[in-house]
């Protein structure tokens, strides 16, 4: 045999030389569950190991990953029910815990990046990403409030804006909006293919954030998340949202759309994200736990493949026991 691809495989500083695809800390985001009050490490029941955090434990929680070297969090609001209504106002109003939360970050670590996520339903007392009225997501008189939002985020000390709404139109409103306030070197990280998707139920538990179920309240998501079958039309989102300014695209959920990491990957010059979410953690947890898996072994190759499809920068909750790992 004149060709034997053993021979690339034969030892660990061989198989080092010869790796295709590296994964790094620089491209991993820990995500961090905040809310009000003090002295707070609340664990989420449906994903182990993860927190909702006060800001001052936070502040902890951010110290203990940069000595991991982790530089990289997406921030998300667990707000009190008797602060939301159906226009989100606590949003931008100045006592947002969250906006003093990251901006008390960035006074004790200007090096972290920390990015936001802009959308209606933690503040939202229908639980939705957009303006609900008769019964129905109003997109346009969506904007004004995500701009809102936006501005506000970007005067906290936001590096980078999450919109995860989907509405129509809001990364060129939001782009728009920050340009005018004179916010031109915050970033847009677009959740460009964000579907509808069953993975999200540990997520809206730690924020309390699904759809309320009431008569007049659409009972989900599906009129503005994407369609799971559909792998295409994130190629229409993609190209609207690098029009509208974005300067990252992002695919959600991440290990069961590798597909669409790739394709948006191969059609798209802009930096593709990838968010490995609460469901497809938990499952993972939930296999190791019984015994099925190796959380050691199975971990990196998950997050390896996630890189591998494309994915220029991944968010994660395994992003702190990937830096363990590989420390």
């Amino acid at each position: 045999m004149n060709r034997r691809p053993r021979r690339n495989r034969v030892s660990a500083a061989v198989r080092g030389m010869t790796q295709e695809t590296q994964l790094s800390l620089a491209q991993l985001v820990q995500p961090i569950f905040l809310q009000d009050g003090l002295g707070i490490q609340q664990e989420i029941a449906s994903l182990p190991g993860t927190f909702r955090f006060s800001p001052d434990m936070a502040l902890q929680e951010i110290a203990s990953c940069l000595q991991l070297g982790i530089t990289n969090f997406i921030l998300f609001p667990a707000v009190a029910a008797h602060l939301k209504d159906k226009i989100a106002t606590h949003s931008y109003h100045p006592d947002n815990f969250y906006l003093k939360a990251a901006a008390n970050i960035k006074r004790h670590f200007p090096e972290v990046c920390l990015i936001s996520d802009v959308a209606m339903d933690p503040y939202s007392s229908d639980g939705h990403d957009g303006y609900v009225k008769g019964g129905k997501i109003h997109n346009d008189e969506t904007l004004p409030i995500l701009a809102k939002m936006a501005i506000a985020q970007a005067e906290a000390g936001f590096d980078i804006l999450g919109p995860s709404d989907m509405m129509d139109g809001r990364v060129g409103a939001i782009r728009q909006a920050l340009d005018e306030a004179g916010f031109t070197e915050t970033g847009i990280m677009a959740y460009t293919a964000k579907y509808a998707s069953a993975f999200y139920g540990p997520f809206r538990e730690a924020l309390d954030s699904a759809p309320r179920e009431q008569a007049d309240v659409p009972k989900d998501k599906k009129p503005y998340q994407m369609n799971p079958a559909n792998r295409r039309e994130a190629l229409i989102e993609a190209e609207l949202d690098t029009a509208e300014g974005a300067d990252f695209l992002m695919v959600k959920p991440a290990l069961h759309y590798l597909d669409v990491i790739q394709t948006l990957k191969t059609n798209f010059e802009l930096p593709i994200a990838a968010y490995h979410v609460s469901g497809e953690c938990a499952m993972l947890l939930a296999a190791c736990q019984r015994g099925w898996l190796d959380f050691h072994t199975a971990m990196p190759e998950t997050l390896l493949s996630i890189r591998r499809a494309g994915a220029d920068v991944i968010i994660t909750y395994f992003a702190k026991d990937f830096a363990r790992i590989s420390s």
